[in-house]
């Protein structure tokens, strides 16, 4: 199975962020088959993956964002055992790689805001072999020719989406997926 078969994403190839709970039935209304949840915390966190996957959708959790979990490396096998999510999202290379060692899958987010950046994302990615890398911001065609000519894993376009150009001109740069918070683009 190949990593974007795995992660979910399907023919759409379109994933709702979530970032408002009340936002969270919009995104489980729409036919796209993944989540993303940049939501909830120790009390919440588990019952938004539980109606995410009770509508049908792959759901991955955002855990930087989750309040209460913290940076030690055992907040990742209570979200593995307890939240229960497909996969997470992080800026840490080392919640990437713990993710994985519980049985999830992972999703390396990076921020490129410069060379330096870049080159340091590619370093991380090679030493935490996520399943897929979501890059911010989504609207640098050239970025996510040159990650996906270097990398072997699926590439996510995110951040400042906000119009259907864009989607398409990150697909033809070579994402796999685009990841938008606009609910506009739900629809």
């Amino acid at each position: 199975m190949s990593r974007v078969s795995q992660l979910g994403f399907g023919a759409q190839r379109r994933i709702a962020a979530v970032r408002k709970p009340e936002h969270l039935q919009a995104a489980l209304s729409n036919d796209w088959p993944v989540v993303f949840l940049l939501i909830g915390d120790l009390f919440t966190s588990e019952e938004y993956v539980a109606r995410a996957k009770s509508a049908g959708k792959t759901v991955f959790l955002h855990v930087d964002f989750i309040a209460g979990l913290g940076g030690d490396p055992v907040a990742l096998r209570f979200v593995a055992e307890r939240i229960k999510p497909h996969g997470i999202i992080s800026t840490k290379s080392h919640f990437v790689k713990h993710a994985k060692k519980y049985g999830m899958l992972a999703i390396q987010r990076l921020f490129i805001i410069d060379t330096s950046a870049l080159e340091q994302g590619i370093h991380n990615i090679r030493q935490s072999e996520p399943d897929a890398v979501e890059i911010m911001p989504g609207l640098i065609p050239r970025v996510i020719a040159e990650l996906r000519a270097t990398v072997s894993v699926p590439i996510i376009a995110g951040g400042l989406i906000q119009d259907e150009t864009e989607i398409e001109t990150a697909h033809r740069a070579g994402a796999s997926a685009v990841s938008m918070g606009n609910r506009k683009l739900w629809s």
